[in-house]
């Protein structure tokens, strides 16, 4: 009896079990220093980086990377069925003679192959169990199957359920903050609303999302790996450009009260660091700012024309732009190791010039136009 082959098998048993547990049903997250799917995501998204890095083009890059996590998540629950296999297969092995094959050997390839065809329930009946414990194995291994087949469909509706409640806030910054957003954008539109409350149910709205984020997010890590439908538009993106608007109202902006962005800041921050730790980002004590002195000054003449006027000095007295910068570095290396890690770029505090929003551009607008042109005061659709 290979007895040590049933023990391996065991202990293989019980560090997937524990992993699936641990990455589908439990709701937070896990500090343990190793983790078998941890192991799986710092590998494969590795690689797929380093292959996504040689695409020039950063529509197609984009498009592969969208890939990567819907893909691993497949491999990932396909991963995990064959080492639960193969486990049973090992302590089926270890036990002894116990499988009845005609008059063939029972060798351990045999002894794979049935217990695949019992975790999936498939019951041909070439191979059987001829003792107690075996019958016991079968049984066990086959209502393991069962569990594992409905884990999949109870996971995959949960995981594109919480993907289309996240993606519903980024496209609607789209008309908000521009394509990509930009906190410029955002309270050139938005932020001289005469209406305070318009801009604060704005801001609660973007706490709760930041919220629902950070859970989602921990409770299923995989989603980190989403991106968006539009190559200029991320979770990372908005969570940024929220970050960028709340700490300017918080720094001061005329007649705009910071007391609900307080609020939203606090949970886009909280959101920003875990979310950090989740993906095992490091720290880089070499990255650049992203508002330098010229781009503050840009950005205060642009809103000014706007009607929105930046504060200069606080009411202690203090410079608004060294109260500004104390609060980017509460959030902003976070956020640069987050885009470092997932290969997305961080928006801009304004953009250096105007870009269409991507709800004003359409792939017939070019022939459109033209045919306008050429019969000027005809409708577009002869028919009406």
């Amino acid at each position: 009896m290979h007895w040590w082959a049933s023990i391996a098998g065991i202990v293989l048993i019980f560090i997937i079990l524990m992993d699936a547990f641990e990455t589908v049903v439990l709701p937070r997250r896990i500090k343990r220093s190793f983790r078998i799917a941890s192991w799986f995501y710092k590998n494969t998204w590795g690689f797929w980086t380093r292959v996504g890095r040689h695409l020039k083009s950063a529509n197609r890059r984009e498009g592969f990377l969208a890939y990567f996590g819907p893909l691993s998540l497949i491999v990932l629950l396909g991963f995990w069925a064959l080492g639960l296999i193969f486990g049973f297969a090992c302590v089926q092995y270890g036990l002894g003679e116990h499988l009845t094959l005609g008059n063939e050997k029972i060798t351990f390839g045999k002894v794979l192959y049935h217990s695949g065809e019992t975790f999936f329930t498939l019951g041909y009946g070439d191979i059987t169990p001829n003792n107690a414990v075996a019958r016991a194995l079968a049984v066990m291994e086959a209502g393991m199957g069962f569990a594992f087949l409905g884990v999949v469909v109870g996971y995959l509706p949960v995981i594109y359920g919480s993907f289309a409640t996240r993606e519903v806030e980024i496209s609607l910054l789209d008309a908000r903050a521009g394509s990509p957003p930009s906190a410029a954008e955002f309270l050139s539109r938005l932020g001289c609303c005469p209406d305070q409350t318009v801009l604060d149910d704005i801001f609660r709205d973007w706490e709760r999302w930041c919220a629902e984020l950070l859970s989602s997010h921990i409770s299923y890590p995989v989603l980190v790996f989403f991106r968006s439908q539009h190559s200029n538009q991320s979770w990372l993106s908005a969570l940024t450009t929220m970050l960028d608007v709340t700490s300017l109202v918080m720094t001061g902006v005329d007649r705009i009260h910071s007391d609900q962005a307080k609020l939203t800041f606090a949970m886009a921050r909280h959101a920003a660091v875990d979310l950090a730790q989740v993906v095992k980002a490091e720290y880089s004590p070499h990255d650049a700012g992203r508002l330098t002195a010229a781009d503050l000054a840009r950005l205060r003449a642009e809103l000014a024309q706007h009607g929105v006027t930046l504060v200069v000095t606080l009411n202690d007295g203090a410079d608004a732009s060294e109260r500004l910068a104390e609060l980017r570095v509460l959030y902003e290396p976070y956020l640069q190791s987050l885009g470092r890690r997932l290969l997305m770029t961080l928006p801009p505090w304004i953009h250096a010039d105007r870009k269409k929003d991507n709800w004003q551009g359409g792939p017939w607008d070019g022939a459109i136009q033209a045919r306008a042109l050429e019969h000027p005061g005809r409708p577009a659709d002869d028919h009406f």
